[in-house]
């Protein structure tokens, strides 16, 4: 049985909602990811095989995204692709899909994903087609309706992730100092450089120029323990989860380039 490879990687920086990589399209920003992994791995675009690329935030983004991805990218339109959802899951479900294929030889070569704009959400008129025939009309907030809403409950994740904590005797210190930590490790791995390897900066047009990203935005240098505990609980104000130790809402994408191992040592 062949084994999977990882021949090359490539991320983006990520972008804060409404910052410096909102003006792309989350299709642009998996074009650049993938373009960047296959030149790190030494792989031609026409030599891959399938494309499977994870987003969960789709409306308004058009015909699978995957496919409009891997052209941008430079991979031939005869190439098969494919876009998964598996919420916050869904990059990695799409390399484990990608792994299982080649592992099961039927793919030698191809590349998996995962990319997101949460600042290209649209909203959403759901009766607008037909009319409504008086009164005001809702719109409702694709980010918060598509990815952060359990559709059975109609709780947001934050919600339940506060009942998850409380149920594992998690407390708000723990999280606060878990969060606090993260940052620093960012931080610390930023300004020594070791995240230049992995991200592929990007660069943004407008009628001022070019501005290059090459740096994560979300990192807050001036987060402390003492600024943490001071932030409401998004559950009210007992609640364990803050805006401070809650993962943020960005904008970015990466790439991995998978291969079997005998196609790795041709």
């Amino acid at each position: 049985m062949p084994k999977t490879v990882i021949l090359g990687t490539a991320r983006t920086p990520f972008g804060k909602m409404g910052g410096a990589l909102a003006p792309l399209d989350a299709t642009d920003l998996g074009g650049h990811a993938i373009k960047h992994a296959l030149d790190r791995a030494g792989v031609a675009p026409e030599e891959v095989e399938h494309v499977i690329v994870g987003q969960v935030l789709q409306a308004g983004q058009g015909q699978i995204p995957s496919r409009q991805a891997q052209i941008k990218a430079g991979i031939p339109k005869e190439v098969s692709s494919e876009t998964v959802n598996k919420v916050c899951a869904s990059g990695i479900r799409a390399a484990g899909i990608i792994d299982q294929q080649v592992r099961a030889g039927d793919l030698d070569v191809a590349v998996a994903g995962g990319m997101e704009s949460m600042s290209a959400a649209p909203y959403l008129l759901k009766q607008a087609r037909f009319g409504y025939r008086m009164g005001d009309a809702k719109a409702l907030d694709a980010m918060v309706h598509d990815g952060l809403t359990n559709p059975f409950t109609g709780k947001q994740m934050f919600v339940e992730a506060t009942e998850v904590g409380d149920e594992l005797e998690i407390t708000r210190p723990d999280m606060d100092r878990f969060a606090l930590r993260s940052h620093e490790l960012a931080i610390e791995a930023t300004d020594e450089g070791r995240l230049a390897e992995e991200i592929a900066p990007v660069t943004i047009e407008s009628r001022k120029g070019e501005t290059v990203i090459e740096v994560d935005e979300a990192p807050r240098r001036e987060s402390s323990l003492e600024a943490l505990a001071k932030l409401p609980g998004l559950t009210g104000k007992g609640g364990s989860h803050t805006a401070g130790n809650a993962p943020g809402v960005n904008d970015g994408a990466g790439a991995l380039v998978l291969a079997s191992d005998e196609w790795a040592s041709r």
